[in-house]
């Protein structure tokens, strides 16, 4: 029987935080109860630098129940770090597999039985993917099905409708905690880890409780930064573009001389104007990609910590030391 581990980044889930921990409660012992995990698994969930009560419930939780167990941040730094943090924690505690997944119920718990039998079939990865998008509003799904397409023309090994809801076994942990960038987009990373993997597919549901912490402006910049963080293509388009607009700009210098030599030229302000509207908007369009990419480098050379761990509450194992 292996040794089970959830992980779930919580952020200001006190709405939902109640019902999630009864429901994987009930999943974790019914795991048990079939002979599908050891007594020594646990679930961990990830207090990410929240402002309402959620790291209360968690205490509470883990001092009733030795299947809880709790990681507070010592301050928020994001889901992705939230993720790795936990995952961290787990493979310290020797886990065999982790499953990680959201707190706020969207993904569909009763495929965990799924993700354990590709596990022990010899898995070491196994993605959970969406079904179908049909329950998405048409400006998500769109944007959403065109940046997995985008990702993927870029040259970026993602899977596609995949979330964080996978199972990460002992071997791909190790793998993981190998990668060290502080720009952390997991989707990405995951995949580049190799082993055997699978996939379960599953239906995502409405949120059950409180609101989603991603709103746009934070899909935004979490598409962004896996785009910059996984690909060079844009600055080879850069490079592109500069050379495309240097033979237009012959072209049209052919032109003028011609059109002169031949007496025929005219006054022409407006399309002088748009074209130099055009390339100087191009031009820092560009700049900013480069400027992208620079910071990016910069957070890096950096080394700052990831995360830091203000508090952990996990009865019995004990971690390396």
């Amino acid at each position: 029987m292996p040794k089970v581990y959830f992980v779930i980044p919580c952020y200001n889930e006190e709405e939902v935080l109640h019902e999630t921990m009864k429901r994987l409660l009930a999943k974790l012992e019914a795991l048990i109860q079939a002979g599908k995990a050891s007594e020594d698994s646990r679930m961990i969930f990830v207090d990410d630098g929240s402002k309402d009560k959620t790291w209360e419930i968690i205490s509470e939780k883990c001092a009733e129940n030795k299947f809880f167990a709790g990681v507070k941040l010592s301050r928020n730094r994001g889901h992705q770090n939230a993720l790795l943090s936990g995952l961290m924690t787990a493979k310290e505690h020797h886990c065999d597999c982790v499953i990680s997944l959201d707190a706020d119920l969207q993904d569909d718990i009763e495929v965990i039985d799924d993700f354990l039998e590709k596990y022990s079939e010899g898995c070491e990865v196994v993605y959970g993917v969406r079904n179908s998008r049909k329950k998405d509003s048409f400006f998500k799904r769109t944007t959403a099905q065109g940046y997995y397409k985008f990702m993927k023309a870029l040259g970026v090994d993602i899977v596609y409708n995949h979330a964080d809801y996978r199972l990460l076994g002992s071997k791909a942990l190790d793998a993981l905690s190998e990668y060290k960038e502080v720009n952390l987009f997991l989707r990405g990373i995951v995949p580049l880890i190799g082993y055997r993997h699978d996939y379960v597919y599953y239906e995502r549901s409405e949120r059950f409780a409180g609101e989603s912490k991603y709103p746009l402006k934070k899909m935004l910049k979490f598409a962004f930064d896996g785009i910059t963080s996984f690909s060079v293509k844009p600055l080879k388009l850069i490079s592109n573009l500069g050379i495309i607009m240097c033979l237009l700009s012959l072209a049209g210098f052919i032109y003028a001389l011609v059109s002169y030599c031949m007496g025929i030229a005219q006054a022409g302000w407006a399309s002088i104007i748009c074209s130099i509207w055009f390339i100087g908007g191009l031009e820092m369009l560009c700049i900013g990609i480069v400027g992208s990419y620079v910071g990016k480098i910069y957070g890096e050379v950096k080394q700052r910590p990831r995360y830091r761990i203000e508090t952990t509450l996990l009865e019995d194992d004990q971690p390396d030391q």
